[in-house]
């Protein structure tokens, strides 16, 4: 078996700051380690854990028009009309891979070309840890400003409400 891990290093808010109650992204490196695979970068950190979150239940296929599992940056959270998911507005750049689902396993599929299947259990449970190491730096810091702007304010209570949904199914 193949060790897989998931790491967030140097967390930080726009400009660097360690506490900022306005901005709502958290920024970081994310390290994925796999087999002798390891795949780096610097990005929005809640969009990983949160795009890591959806795989636990869905494929996700890399794609130059869609964002990617590690995004360099997310503008704009845009909610749907029920407030229960998001879809997160970015640049170009960032670090992507596919995650197909095959029965009990899980296969991750890197750019250039590199394949490795884990089990469910095992994604699932690094993907949960990963996540829940991202939401506790939220609550270590200073308790966000919910905006005043509808549109902002319903993109980030989205967001939380798509995100604790999916790490609590089960």
């Amino acid at each position: 078996m193949q060790k897989f891990r998931i790491e967030m290093s140097n967390p930080e808010w726009i400009g660097g700051a360690k506490d900022d109650p306005e901005d709502r992204c958290l920024h970081g490196k994310v390290s994925l380690h796999i087999g002798d695979t390891l795949i780096e970068d610097m990005g929005t950190v809640s969009a990983t854990a949160l795009y890591l979150l959806k795989t636990l239940t869905e494929d996700k296929i890399m794609s130059e028009y869609d964002i990617q599992m590690i995004p360099c940056c997310g503008h704009s959270v845009f909610a749907n009309k029920d407030l229960t998911e998001v879809m997160i507005s970015g640049c170009d750049r960032g670090t992507d891979w596919s995650t197909v689902h095959q029965g009990d396993n899980v296969k991750l599929i890197f750019p250039e070309g590199e394949e490795y299947i884990i089990p469910v259990d095992e994604y699932r449970k690094e993907v949960l840890r990963f996540a829940d190491t991202v939401e506790d730096f939220y609550k270590s810091c200073t308790p966000k400003i919910i905006p005043t702007d509808e549109l902002d304010r319903n993109g980030y209570i989205a967001f939380w409400n798509e995100w604790h949904r999916r790490r609590n199914y089960e």
